[in-house]
This record gives C-alpha cells, structure tokens and sequence, in this order.
C-alpha cells in the first residue's frame, strides 16, 4: 500500500476521530464515505473494522446505562446481526461494484433526515417489535454498504434517551454491528494480514482524533457543528452516488 494512500487513511480516521469524539457517532459512516473514493467499500470496511470495535468499546463501557440499553434494546442488537449476516455476499458478489452507489444515497437520506430533525416518537409498550424491524432492516443494508445509520438513527433519536445514555446506547449498537461485519469480512477473505499496517494507523489516528473532539466538546456549538458535518456528508453523498454511477454505467 502506498505511502499516499496511508497518508489518505490517516486523515480520514483523524477526522472521523473528531467527529465521534464531539457528536457520539460518525466514525464509521464518515470514514466509509471518505474512504469510498479511493477504494471498495468492502477494502474499506476492512480497515474500518478494528478501529470501529475498539472506539465502540470505548464508548459501550463508557457510563452506568450498559445493562439497561441491553434489557431495552436487544430485538433491536440481535436483528442487526441476524440482517448483516442474511446479506453477508452483497459487498464482496457480483453487485459489490454498486455498494459504493448506495454509500452516496444512503449518506445523503441520513443527512437530509437529521437535518429536518423530524420530532418521530416510538411508544414505550412498542419499543421492542419496531426495533426489532429496524434492526433487521439496518442490518441488510449494513450488509451491502458497511453503513448503519439508516433506519437506525431516526429510530434512536425517537427513544427519548438522555444524552449520556444515547452516545452510550449507539456505542453498544455500533459495537454489535463491526463485531458481525468482521466475522463476514473474515469468511470472505477479504479481512486479512493485509490490513493489519493501515488498520494500526486508522486506529491510532482515531483515538487521536477522538480525544481531541472530546476535549474541544464543551467549546464547540454542538448544533452548528452537527449542522455543518451533516452538510458534508449530503455533499459527499452525492458525489460519491454520481462518481460510482457514471463508473458502473459509462466509463
């Protein structure tokens, strides 16, 4: 792997790093969709992998709600799994060329979504079977694209959480979700020695990335923040929906 090519993998991780570290969230989604443009989304899922489990981690263990998120939320956990393992060849088979396509869409719906910040609620008594679906649902397209943001943030945000409980409860989710895309990525062959150095580098430029988002947290505007990466990540949306489509169907 070329020294260029290294040096892209760390800034993004450093900037994925930071946004995690200021909103909870967005490392694999961010570095997905950086990392898209210059590869295939299951090489970059491959590298995202290892920094994603241990930040996630992190996170999952970072604050008291652990065993209530669990008791709360497990249709939803083990749905997600069960989706990602139903779609485990679609990154690696025949149509793995279009996972990059449905990265773009799928980066563009979650921001245009979080940003109308639509005020959805789920009733307490109905919590357990819509998670379950949703679970399953983000489990399928995790499988295809390494994304898992849709539907599962939508339904978050209409839990009601705490803001401490919340970043502890998506560690939890995010954790569930890289665990059952390495065992994927492991089967097809494609999570090997190989991504041991840029793994190493990710990893080390995540945490990085992360502290300093957590230190800078109390200084920042949380909403403009958010307002401006969600504005990045429809711009990257669309480039990278247009840029896969002409490939796929022109060049």
């Amino acid at each position: 792997m070329s020294i260029l090519l290294l040096t892209f993998i760390a800034v993004v991780f450093f900037l994925a790093g930071v946004v995690k570290g200021v909103i909870g969230l967005g490392l694999p989604t961010v570095s997905m969709g950086l990392l898209a443009v210059a590869m295939p989304p299951a090489h970059a899922l491959a590298i995202v992998i290892v920094p994603g489990i241990l930040t996630n981690i992190w996170q999952t263990f970072a604050g008291p709600y652990f065993a209530g998120i669990v008791k709360r939320l497990w249709p939803l956990l083990l749905s997600l799994a069960v989706g990602i393992w139903l779609n485990r060849d679609m990154m690696t088979g025949p149509y793995a060329r279009h996972g990059t396509v449905l990265i773009g869409i799928l980066l563009v719906i979650y921001a245009i979504i979080s940003l109308r910040k639509f005020a959805l609620t789920v009733p307490p008594a109905r919590e357990k079977s819509i998670g379950g679906v949703i679970g399953l649902t983000t489990g399928l397209i995790s499988g295809a694209t390494g994304v898992q943001v849709i539907p599962s943030m939508p339904f978050f945000q209409a839990l009601g959480m705490k803001k401490d409980e919340l970043i502890q409860a998506l560690g939890v989710f995010f954790t569930v979700a890289t665990v059952a895309q390495a065992f994927n990525l492991s089967a097809a062959g494609v999570l090997d020695e190989s991504t041991a150095l840029p793994g190493v580098i990710a990893l080390a430029c995540a945490f990085t990335g992360m502290a300093l988002g957590q230190s800078v947290r109390s200084r920042l505007e949380p909403e403009a923040f958010r307002r401006w990466f969600l504005i990045s990540m429809m711009l990257l949306g669309i480039y990278l929906a247009c840029a896969a489509t002409y490939e796929i169907y022109f060049a």
